[in-house]
Order: structure tokens, then C-alpha cells, then sequence
């Protein structure tokens, strides 16, 4: 070994020519990993460490339609030193000329036991809810406040309550926790909604009540005593342990996707690494062959090369650390005022040790190849410039053990196996698929550029001869940019084909709007307005609970049906009594309309079928603290995706009819009549909430077109990989290059005619690689939206153009410098050199 060091030294004493693009490529990759591995300890350390900031409290029991019982209560005042009562619901800002959707928030004075709102202009909240003029105070969300056109010192109503509008809502300190919201916050005091209308029996509302605790307090024994005592009445329970179990969830799952996608960057960049190890070698022959005449094994060639390899490993590992890790600091500025909980984006030593390892280990796998087949030649074909052949079948195995142990990391790593085995085995068999394809393209040039169509055109011929030849380019530039490009085109045709589906459908399926919280004395005259208006093509209406799936079959629902949406919180249900019109029975029959017997259920077929549910089976809904346990005695179709009015539960009317209960309404109308509709039903109704369906699906469209970029910016990464495995690979056939425009000027071809065949090989091969990527994301984006989205496909050729141009655009900037090189050069001195 002190010999291969003393030989890897002094080689590497000559500089590294021929293995920058290995460093580029090596450093890129674990740059990508690295930073979203930062990113995502960081913001998984922040939600441990700001668990109560987060959460709001060190524990939240949650109700549904109710307040909290006076056991409840004295619960709570027996083991937390401070609680806080917070009641959250949607409803409408109503002012002289407009109305907008709000997230409304009433709090108590304890409220928040931690962290601080922020207002602006700053003043102690507690004087903001106070108000003044004498009406109650509130404040807003500075995105609501300019919707409707207010400023401080303005009123408005909630219901049938007047409020002044006292300051903007800057900074809330529990938002984090509060999820999805199809409105912009109001912040008010819970007294203040007395006399509002809002908070009538049967109202859609929750209420949480957050506990300060004692430092010693035991959250696991605690969490199972309020279980013990209240789970049977509708309580859901939250903890600073897991504050945010919707944002952790999304975290951990796109933040291992991401690293998976950096593993794909670097697995494009390995294409590059071992082109790279093998044309240095190539240019290391001579110096082999003479270690080897020298009496030099075979062992110490290997050894002291894979030390230079090494080293060179080593520092393009550390330059990606830096990078990776670097970026995220320098923008945590931003990246932490974004965030909408408290966080701070620090170095991770597992993070970092995560990308590092991928690194390392990637390099060894593209490295060892080249390396062990160089180990096997002879010295007398070296100095021929023979060829090499398969290494020992001991490298062999070694080489598939490093690649099952970097599948079998990211595996384990990512904590979601399925994800990872599915996006490592697509990333494989996309790789296979480019490898196979440029194998075709290459089959395919060779064969045309000997047919009648290219005679005449020998800057075509010529440049399908080089593609379809030996040492054709064709496997590293459809392999650098294949992946990259097959991301980019799967994003724009999902991007497109959702836009597409919103301006197609939407008008068509989904109504105008939908209303909640009608109470049944408002009911008829809600009818009587949807028969009487004529922009109004057809209304729905249908009675609303909420309720929480507690057991199935008399076990506990989680135990029976895991983490499936339909027992995971509380479900709107229904009942009715005749067959309401439109509804399709699969299995099973409906009760009569006056029955009263025991209480029986209507599922909705494809959730009972995830479930695993059948007729005769039985549900326990637990309702306003009520438990109701019924039979299925019908399943029936139901379509979600029309955002019209479904429920995947709905009983006969007897069983639930006694409770309190607030009514539903969808209206069907065109565009240019949904303002009107909208004045009409709040002046009539002030404690109605609308909800404006177009709103709703633009929201949940921007939140997807977040994840679209975030997946396009590691694409990008993938594709800045590539194109620097595009420039290796020109650098590496600079001299086959310089051999061969030589030739042609001796056979008389001018420059211009040989920069031609230069510039359409290049053209050629980004065009292929493009349209491969165009036809796999095609392929990808029609599996989503068939089996995800449950919609309708159309290809999009805007986004696929683009993309075809890219490649053709990337392969000219990467070849054109080197092409221009070649022609500088003089035959008769290429000539006798290579003689």
C-alpha cells in the first residue's frame, strides 16, 4: 500500500486534466441531496423543539358542534396550569359592498399561552378585541383587508354582529397547526359572537382547547387518561410530541422524494463519472504499460489508481457539501419568514453524512468498472491501444453488492419504503429504457445514413455515420439528459392537463357555489330563492352532521382501517329518508321513507371497498358525543371529483334527525351570475357561509403548482448534472473529433461543411434525447392523471416543444466549443502524430 501511495501522489502532482467534469458532476450531486436533507432536518428539528409554539398549547383536545362539557372541563382545570379556548369555523366578512370567505378564529383572553400574535399597527391584543365605538374589535389577515378594500378604524359584520376592523393580523403563532384553509384569518373574542347568529345549534364548528402544562407533566399517560374518558364522545387529541402531524407527513414525504430525485441526479451524473474515469485512463495507458513492463501487478495498478480516484472522490464530496449545505444557510433569511411555523435552518451533521455517504458510495459504483477492466489488460495491448473486455467476476459482484447497498440506504433512509422502492425502481428501469434507446438511435443512424434518402447531403451522412459508428456519443447524451427531461416533460403535461381540466370541467361539473351552516328554518326560503332565480340550472340541498368513525364491526376504527381518510377525523354524514334522486345503489336496497327501526347506513361503494366493508357490516359514528351504531344495508356510487355534494355516509332519517344539525345547498349558475347570487343569499341569510368553488380549486391548484416546482427545481439539478456529463463527453471526443475533421480535409471538405456535420450530430442526438424524454413524461403524466387524478389525459405540445428544444439547445452548447476547436487544427500535423 506505501508503494500505491507513493505512486497515486506522485501522478496526482500533475493535476487533475481530464477529471473536472468527475468533480462537477460528483460535487452537483451531493449538493442537490445535501441541501434538501438540511432542509428537511431543519424544519423536522423545529417542529420537536417549537412543538408547543406550534401546536399553541403543550396539548389540544378537540370537539366537533360543540363546546366542551363541564367533565371536560374540570379535566382539564385538574392537570393544566392554563387552558385556552379557541373556537375555528368559516364564515363571511360582510361589508356596505362586498363579501369574501374568512377562516374565523374566537378566542379567550388566555389565548395564546405561547408565542405572540403580531399586529400592525402594534398594540396589545387584548385592546384590539376590545374595540372601541362600541363594537367589539377584530383583526384581519392583511390579504383579507386589501380583498375588501378596509382599513383600520373600518367595520364590518360576522353574521349579524357588527365588529371595527382595529389592525392587521401580521404574525399568528399557532397557524402552523391549523391546516388547510379556504379563507384568509379573522381574529376576534368569543364573547363578541354571542349575539352573532353564528354559533347556533347544529352550526358547523370546532372548538380546541389548548393546555399549558406542568414541566413534568407525562403527555403519553395523560393522552391515554382523556382517551380513557372522552374518546367515546368525539375527542381528538394532539400533543407537542407531533404538533403539525399534517406538515410533519408532507415534510418527511417530499423532502425523501426530493432526495430521491437528487439520487437520480446522481446517478446521471455517474454516467459522466465513468466516462470521465475511463477517458483518463485511456489517456493513462502508456504509463500502465510501462508499470507493468516494470514488473508492476496488476493488485498495485488497481490500488494506487483507486487511491487518485479516491482523493478526487473525496474533494468533489466536500466541494458538494459546502455547496449544498451553504445555499440553504444563505437563504435561511427567507426560507424561515416563509415557513408558517418557527424554524431555523442550521448545518445537520446526519444530513450532511446522509449526502455524503450517497456520494461516496455513487462514485465507487461508476469508478469501479473502468478501473477493473483497466486492472485485466495485457502491457503489449496497452501500448497497441487494445481493448478492454469485462473485468474479473469478483468485481462483478462486489460492483452489484455496492448498488444493492445503496438501494437497501435509500430504502431504509427515506421511511417510506413503497416510495422509495417505487422511485428507485423507475429511475432504474428509466435509465435502462434511455440505455436501450440510444442503442436504437445508434442501430437506426447507422442503417440510414447508407440509405438513397442522405446521398447528396454528406453533412447529413456524415453525421449519422458518427452517430450509429464506434465511439458514438449517442448512450452519455441521451442518458445525461433523458432523466431530467423526462421530469421537466411529466410536470409541464400533469401542469397543463390539470389547468385543462379545471377550464374544461369545471364550468360544466362543479357548481358555483357551496353553502353551509342554512339552518332548517332557513331551508325552505333557500329553495324558494334557487326555484325562483333564474341564472340558477339546478340546486342541491341535503341535511349535514359530523361525525367521527369510532369503531367497525365493535373494534376501534384505526385498528380495523389504519390511516385511511374516511376514520382519519371527523366526516361529514347525512340522512334521508326516500332514495334522493340521482343516487345509484351497487349492492343492497334502501330503507322505506317512514322507517324508525334500528339505525341503518349507506356507504359509499368505492371507500367500503377500501375498507373492506360489505352489507351487514356495522359502524359506530360518534356525534355531538353521541354514539350511533348502524348496519350497512346499501352501498352506492359516488363522485367526489364533480366538488359537488357527496357523503360517504348517510343514514335513515329517524336515526339522526333529533340531533342538531345544520343544512347544505350547492347552486349551479353561470360565471357572470355568482356575484349577484352571492349579495342575495348573505343580506337574506348573514349567518350563511358560501363558498365560491372556483376559489377553492385555484387554492389547492397553487399548493400543487408548489410541489410541481419544487420537483422541477431538483429536475433542474438533475439536468445542470447532465449538462455537464454533455461537456465532459465533447471533451472526452475532442481528439476523435480533431482526427476526423483532419480526414475530411484532406478528402476536401471545407470547414463550414464539417462544422455542419458537427452541428447536426448534435442536433440529432439533443433532438432524440428530447423526444424520448417527451414520450416517457407523456407516458408518466397520463399515469397520473388516469390513476391519481382520476381525469382525462390530453398531450399538451407547447410544453413537449420546449422541451425538445431544450435537449437540442443543450447538446449545441456543449459540443459547439469543443467542434470549433477541431477545425483549428492542422491535417498534416494530426496526421503525423496519430501515424
Amino acid at each position: 500500500m506505501s508503494l500505491a501511495f507513493r505512486i497515486a501522489r506522485r501522478e496526482l502532482r500533475g493535476g487533475l486534466r481530464g477529471l473536472s467534469v468527475f468533480l462537477i458532476c460528483l460535487a452537483l450531486g451531493v449538493a442537490a441531496i445535501a441541501g434538501v436533507a438540511t432542509l428537511r432536518a431543519s424544519i423536522q428539528q423545529g417542529l420537536t423543539d417549537q412543538g408547543s409554539v406550534i401546536l399553541g398549547g403543550d396539548a389540544e383536545m378537540r370537539f366537533t358542534y360543540r363546546f366542551a362539557s363541564d367533565e371536560e372541563r374540570a379535566f382539564m382545570a385538574a392537570h393544566a396550569d392554563r387552558v385556552s379556548e379557541i373556537v375555528d369555523f368559516r364564515s363571511m366578512v360582510l361589508t356596505e359592498g362586498d363579501q369574501a370567505l374568512t377562516q374565523l378564529k374566537a378566542v379567550d383572553g388566555n389565548w395564546p399561552l405561547y408565542g405572540e400574535a403580531l399586529l400592525e399597527p402594534a398594540m396589545p391584543l387584548a385592546e384590539a378585541l376590545a374595540g372601541k365605538e362600541g363594537l367589539p374589535g377584530a383583526v384581519m389577515h392583511p390579504l383579507l383587508i386589501e380583498r375588501l378594500g378596509l382599513a383600520p378604524g373600518a367595520s364590518f359584520r360576522l353574521g349579524t354582529q357588527s365588529f371595527i376592523l382595529m389592525a392587521a393580523l401580521t404574525a399568528e403563532p399557532d397557524s402552523g397547526a391549523e391546516g388547510f384553509s379556504l379563507g384568509p384569518r379573522t381574529l376576534v373574542a368569543t364573547d363578541s359572537l354571542r349575539d352573532s347568529g353564528l354559533l347556533s345549534p347544529g352550526s358547523l364548528f370546532e372548538t380546541k382547547y389548548r393546555l399549558a402544562l406542568p414541566p413534568a407533566a407525562d403527555l403519553q399517560a395523560l393522552e391515554q387518561e382523556a382517551k380513557a374518558g372522552f374518546l367515546d364522545k368525539g375527542l381528538r387529541w394532539s400533543d407537542k410530541r407531533r404538533p403539525a402531524p399534517g406538515i410533519e407527513r408532507f415534510i418527511d414525504r417530499m423532502g425523501s422524494f426530493l432526495v430521491l430525485v437528487g439520487l437520480a441526479g446522481l446517478a446521471v451524473g455517474g454516467v459522466g463519472i465513468s466516462a470521465a474515469v475511463r477517458a483518463w485512463l485511456e489517456g493513462k495507458e502508456k504509463t500502465i504499460a510501462t508499470l507493468k513492463t516494470l514488473g508492476a501487478p496488476s493488485s498495485l495498478i488497481f490500488r494506487s489508481y483507486l487511491i487518485q480516484i479516491a482523493a478526487i472522490a473525496l474533494t468533489g464530496t466536500v466541494l458538494g457539501l459546502v455547496l449544498g449545505a451553504g445555499l440553504p444557510l444563505i437563504a435561511a433569511p427567507w426560507i424561515e419568514a416563509s415557513l408558517p411555523f418557527p424554524a431555523r435552518i442550521t448545518l445537520s451533521a446526519p444530513a450532511l453524512a446522509e449526502a455524503a455517504f450517497y456520494g461516496l458510495l455513487t462514485a465507487l459504483i461508476f469508478t469501479l468498472l473502468p478501473l477493473a477492466q483497466a486492472e485485466k489488460i495485457r502491457a503489449a495491448a496497452l501500448y497497441r491501444g487494445g481493448s478492454r473486455g469485462w473485468p474479473r467476476k469478483r468485481w462483478l459482484a462486489v460492483l452489484a453488492g455496492l448498488v444493492l447497498l445503496l438501494l437497501a440506504t435509500a430504502v431504509l433512509r427515506s421511511g417510506i419504503p413503497e416510495l422509495a422502492l417505487g422511485t428507485a425502481g423507475g429511475i432504474l428501469a428509466a435509465l435502462a429504457l434511455l440505455a436501450l434507446t440510444a442503442w436504437a438511435i445508434r442501430r437506426f443512424a447507422r442503417r440510414l445514413a447508407r440509405a438513397r434518402l442522405v446521398r447528396g447531403r454528406p453533412a447529413l451522412r456524415a453525421a449519422l455515420a458518427a452517430i450509429g459508428g464506434p465511439g458514438s456519443e449517442a448512450l452519455p447524451v441521451v442518458l445525461s439528459l433523458g432523466l431530467g427531461l423526462s421530469v421537466l416533460a411529466a410536470i409541464g403535461q400533469i401542469e397543463a392537463n390539470l389547468r385543462m381540466a379545471i377550464d374544461r370541467d369545471l364550468p360544466e361539473r362543479a357548481p358555483a357555489f357551496f353553502f353551509v351552516d342554512i339552518q332548517p328554518d332557513q331551508i325552505g326560503g333557500f329553495i324558494d330563492m334557487a326555484k325562483s332565480a333564474p341564472a340558477v340550472s339546478a340546486y342541491q340541498t341535503a341535511p349535514m352532521l359530523r361525525g367521527v368513525v369510532s369503531q367497525i364491526n365493535g373494534r376501534p376504527a384505526r385498528e380495523v382501517a389504519g390511516e385511511h381518510w374516511v376514520v382519519r377525523g371527523d366526516r361529514g354524514i347525512s340522512y334521508a329518508g326516500a332514495l334522493p334522486e340521482g343516487t345509484t345503489l351497487t349492492a343492497g336496497s334502501w330503507w322505506a321513507p317512514d322507517y324508525s327501526g334500528d339505525p341503518q347506513i349507506s356507504m359509499a361503494a368505492k371507500e367500503a371497498g377500501e375498507l373492506g366493508l360489505t352489507l351487514g357490516d356495522q359502524l359506530t359514528v360518534n356525534v355531538l358525543g353521541r354514539d350511533i351504531t348502524g348496519t350497512i344495508t346499501s352501498l352506492r356510487e359516488v363522485d367526489f371529483s364533480s366538488a359537488g355534494m357527496g357523503f360517504v355516509i348517510v343514514m335513515n332519517e329517524a336515526a339522526l334527525q333529533g340531533a342538531p344539525h345544520s343544512h347544505i345547498a350547492t347552486l349551479y349558475a353561470p360565471p357572470e351570475a355568482e356575484a349577484p347570487i352571492l349579495r342575495a343569499v348573505t343580506s337574506t341569510w348573514p349567518n350563511v357561509t358560501a363558498i365560491r368553488i372556483r376559489e377553492a380549486v385555484d387554492q389547492v391548484s397553487d399548493a400543487l403548482g408548489a410541489i410541481a416546482r419544487a420537483t422541477a427545481w431538483a429536475a433542474a439539478g438533475t439536468i445542470l448534472t447532465g449538462f455537464a456529463v454533455l461537456i465532459g463527453t465533447a471533451a472526452a471526443g475532442e481528439r476523435a473529433r480533431v482526427y476526423e475533421a483532419a480526414l475530411l480535409k484532406v478528402l476536401g471538405a471545407s470547414r463550414a461543411r464539417i462544422l455542419a456535420s458537427f452541428t447536426l450530430r448534435s442536433v440529432l442526438l439533443g433532438g432524440a434525447a428530447g423526444l424520448v424524454a417527451v414520450f416517457a413524461g407523456a407516458a408518466s403524466a397520463w399515469a397520473v392523471m388516469r390513476f391519481v387524478m382520476e381525469a382525462s389525459f390530453r398531450f399538451e405540445p407547447v410544453s413537449a416543444m420546449a422541451i425538445i428544444l431544450g435537449g437540442i439547445l443543450a447538446t449545441l452548447l456543449a459540443g459547439l466549443f469543443f467542434a470549433l476547436r477541431s477545425l483549428r487544427v492542422r491535417p498534416a500535423r494530426v496526421l503525423r502524430s496519430e501515424g
